[in-house]
């Protein structure tokens, strides 16, 4: 499994009720035990660019990423602030993960347009780029017009991936930005679809390869049957918004525990090698405890993925 970056996901889709320090706590432990990456969520709970700032300032070591903070919400001119002020704050280890959220949150709850999400996202990443590596834009598009600077001392150029899961947002991942993050994409639609057209737009754009980060719940468990059952539940409405709709529909998949990573040591092991073998760099794994002790059940994961992430480097 050499190349493949064990990461593991913090946050809303962890355990989030032990409280900020507890998170902050988790994230020092995932340093201490050799995980390459954590990823923070952007949903309704904390703020993840200010939670990586905080978890940056509690570590030193480990890279920290978004996965993924919603575009529509915040200017590109100041979310490339945000940014760098994380990325000064943590020492130069923010990977910038941004994903333009789903139509029933942007227009049914923020009462923003959701058109054209697609030229949205390619321009609002070409622009947070700019700003990012030089300090100044001056841009002029379909949708953006942005002539300013920010001036953030002791920031540095980040990695920029965004959420690519149609056609387009492909095209962008591997021509624009660099690299994707996905969520509930099976092995056969990454080897299959995403990484190939992902790295072919990388390729003819003269961009270096891109970085394909893929995010799935993992459980390691003797009941992998009850274990799916339990995940297409708790991940329900990821069966439901269109694009991981898709994803799953691609896949094969009916329900998101089809494409969840369960089974003992030795399946849980197969199947992240199978995500290498497909293309995938990085995983972003969501820790999914299952059985009637969910401790026991979240560390015996917790044990797999840090000997794999450890083994990997």
């Amino acid at each position: 499994m050499q190349g493949l970056r064990i990461g593991v996901g913090l946050g809303e889709l962890s355990r989030p009720e032990g409280g900020l320090d507890a998170l902050l706590e988790e994230f020092q432990r995932a340093e201490n035990d050799g995980f390459q990456t954590a990823w923070a969520a952007n949903i309704f709970g904390f703020d993840a660019l200010t939670l990586l700032t905080l978890a940056g300032r509690a570590t030193r070591r480990i890279e920290l990423g978004t996965a993924v903070v919603p575009t529509h919400s915040r200017h590109p001119l100041y979310m490339a602030q945000q940014a760098a002020t994380t990325q000064a704050a943590i020492g130069g280890r923010l990977v910038l993960g941004l994903g333009p959220s789903h139509k029933v949150v942007i227009e049914n709850m923020l009462g923003l347009s959701y058109a054209k999400v697609a030229k949205h996202v390619e321009e609002y990443v070409g622009i947070v780029r700019s700003l990012s590596t030089s300090g100044k834009v001056a841009f002029s598009g379909e949708l953006y017009r942005v002539n300013g600077g920010i001036a953030v001392v002791g920031s540095s150029p980040f990695p920029i991936l965004v959420g690519g899961l149609g056609p387009r947002m492909r095209r962008i991942a591997g021509a624009v930005a660099d690299g994707t993050l996905t969520w509930m994409t099976g092995p056969r639609t990454l080897a299959n679809v995403l990484v190939p057209e992902i790295q072919s737009s990388a390729r003819e754009a003269g961009r270096p390869p891109a970085r394909i980060v893929c995010g799935l719940p993992v459980a390691v468990t003797n009941d992998p049957a009850g274990a799916r059952e339990a995940a297409s539940k708790a991940y329900a409405i990821y069966g439901q918004l269109p694009s991981y709709r898709a994803m799953l529909d691609a896949e094969g998949a009916k329900q998101p525990g089809d494409v969840a990573i369960v089974g003992d040591e030795k399946s849980v092991e197969a199947s992240i090698r199978g995500l290498a073998s497909a293309g995938v760099t990085d995983l972003n794994a969501a820790i999914f405890p299952y059985g009637s002790d969910r401790e026991a059940a979240r560390e015996r994961t917790w044990a797999l993925l840090a000997d794999l992430a450890r083994s990997s480097r």
